[in-house]
């Protein structure tokens, strides 16, 4: 104990301080690398983890269903998911909490191409609508046809296994949902298309956050997880100051990722990225588990607390 004492005497005297061992954060996407992730990709690039202590280590999933699962396993400190998928993980009671937001507005759609008969909602009865997952989009979809006299019973759905461009644009399908109209729309708009995009928050859903961050619930407070919420904030701030600057960085980083689909998808999500990861919208969360109970996608009512915290 003395001898420490002398040497942290003798590094005060001169100015220094003793170096610390960089806290280790393990991130789980929730997707391989794209420009969702990009306020993450940015503070690692301008040094924010680093400058907040952290040794950040991003990691893409082999299969996308797998980070909240790792995550409770406790193979990972962080995982990114969605805030539908939540109330799921909770009525599992998956040990998992919803502790930042990345995207805080829904990316999801409902899309037809212009000129091939359907022009409104009601256009849809009769057609066939592809999917890639089943439950969440399913009811998306559903609420989203009620609004205008629609069943889902008086649509075909095929799945279509991820493929949703090419399905639509083959003809295989009349519309597809769960497209993200940062990257569907653009990639629709590529291949020779003309997208009609049905935003889901405008036809009866509830507003949600898209890309949400979780922690352990027994190391929500663990203060490496605020820390690198603190140094994901500036991460956006930078983002969206130089976003020409940061997306030249990231095609030099990922070149098999530098095409025009993804520059423009660059550009297109600056919106929707929180700009404070950290707030916690109560009345968004509670209506959206409303959503998921009366569509039945989850059997009885979470607390809050349960599934989402705000941490100080």
């Amino acid at each position: 104990m003395l001898r420490k004492m002398v040497l942290a005497a003798a590094l005060a005297l001169f100015g220094l301080s003793p170096a610390f061992a960089a806290d280790k954060v393990t991130v789980l996407l929730d997707w391989f690398v794209n420009p969702d992730h990009a306020p993450i990709l940015v503070a690692d690039s301008i040094g924010a983890f680093k400058e907040a202590g952290l040794e950040v280590e991003i990691v893409p999933p082999a299969d996308p269903s797998m980070p909240p699962r790792l995550l409770a396993a406790g193979q990972a400190d962080i995982a990114l998911s969605y805030q539908p998928q939540l109330y799921l993980l909770a009525e599992e009671n998956l040990p998992v909490v919803r502790v930042g937001t990345l995207i805080d507005k829904p990316l999801n759609t409902l899309a037809a191409l212009e000129g091939k008969g359907i022009k409104s909602l009601k256009d849809f009865k009769g057609k066939k609508i592809g999917y890639s997952v089943s439950g969440v989009e399913t009811a998306t979809l559903t609420a989203m046809l009620k609004t205008a006299g629609v069943s889902i019973d008086d649509v075909t759905l095929i799945n279509v296994n991820f493929q949703l461009v090419s399905a639509l644009m083959s003809g295989q399908v009349d519309g597809v949902v769960g497209g993200f109209r940062n990257f569907e729309a653009t990639e629709i708009r590529e291949v020779g298309g003309k997208p009609l995009i049905f935003n889901v928050e405008d036809h009866g859903v509830p507003m949600y956050d898209e890309l949400i961050v979780l922690a352990r619930k027994d190391k929500a407070n663990d203060p490496k997880i605020a820390k690198f919420l603190a140094a994901l904030k500036k991460g956006t701030d930078y983002l969206l100051a130089h976003p020409d600057e940061t997306w030249t960085a990231f095609a030099k980083t990922y070149p098999d990722l530098n095409n025009s689909l993804n520059k423009t998808a660059w550009k297109d999500t600056l919106p929707f990225f929180a700009r404070d990861p950290r707030p916690l919208d109560a009345a968004r969360y509670t209506a959206f588990a409303k959503f998921m109970l009366d569509s039945k996608l989850i059997t009885k009512e979470l607390p809050l607390a349960d599934y989402a915290t705000e941490l100080k």
